[in-house]
């Protein structure tokens, strides 16, 4: 997926149409000030474009971003004023009105001349600077997330919740996903939850210096390590990674998280044939 602001959905790729771009209300390029000569992004389904100097991306809930977009605002600015860069954020930007939706159209400010990463590598250390510099920029649970009711929210809470209301939720695909289920111990350490960005693969470009630029931050509060799992899972799922690095999780802590990875991507993004949690 390059180069492109992604729906942070973590569906597999498909390339981009012209026909497969929504147009973009008149009130949404008013209120966002941007030109109406928009065009398309690659990457996602296709529904991001450029309109003068932002993205616009559509389908984005008004309650989440009202809490994320002012978090990250802040973030992308401070991490735009380090030497070096360790890594930025695409900038959120409010309407004229002052808020961060528009008829469900949201907007960063856009990164010319990037590159998507690929490199495994390069997305493990991005996330991990990324959850240290959000671990200490939000301390306190965001109450809206509570507010998340799309089917990623869903399996989320289904992963972390009650074992046997996801032993029933996987009982469709299969005897694997039910041994995924057997494996977890509720009692393992993953470290502490926290804000973190639970669609990192994907959703990291390369701006022209070479700096990892962090997109659509999909908002989960939960352990650093599981997002970091999610991550390599995505990565040699959809991005060509090496599946044996899959094989450094098989053990410990690390094996929990990544058991928590697999069952989430199965019902947040199941295999084809198979319904989509509602």
């Amino acid at each position: 997926m390059a180069p492109a602001h992604l729906v942070p959905d973590g569906s597999a790729p498909s390339p981009v149409t012209t026909a497969t771009v929504p147009a973009v209300p008149a009130r949404v390029l008013d209120l966002f000030a941007v030109p109406d000569d928009v065009r398309p992004l690659p990457g996602g389904h296709g529904g991001s474009v450029v309109a003068g100097d932002l993205v616009l991306s559509p389908g984005r809930d008004a309650t989440t971003q009202d809490w994320l977009s002012p978090v990250l605002a802040r973030l992308a600015v401070g991490l735009d004023l380090e030497r070096p860069r360790a890594m930025r954020i695409a900038m959120p930007i409010p309407s004229r009105a002052g808020s961060w939706v528009v008829d469900g159209w949201a907007a960063s400010r856009y990164e010319p001349d990037t590159t998507a990463c690929t490199d495994l590598d390069v997305l493990v250390a991005t996330g991990r600077v990324l959850h240290a510099r959000l671990d200490v920029t939000v301390r306190e649970r965001p109450a809206g997330l509570d507010e998340r009711n799309d089917r990623w929210a869903r399996a989320d809470r289904l992963v972390w919740g009650p074992a046997d209301a996801l032993a029933a939720a996987v009982a469709p695909y299969g005897s694997e996903a039910k041994r995924w289920v057997g494996e977890l111990d509720p009692d393992a350490d993953l470290g502490p939850d926290q804000l973190v960005h639970g669609d990192l693969a994907g959703n990291v470009l390369l701006d022209a210096h070479g700096t990892p630029v962090v997109i659509d931050l999909a908002p989960y509060w939960r352990p650093a390590l599981w997002a970091e799992a999610v991550c390599v899972l995505d990565a040699v799922t959809w991005h060509g990674a090496d599946p044996a690095v899959v094989d450094s999780w098989s053990q410990g802590r690390e094996c929990q998280a990544m058991l928590r990875a697999r069952l989430f991507r199965l019902l947040s993004d199941p295999p084809a044939g198979h319904p989509t949690l509602r």
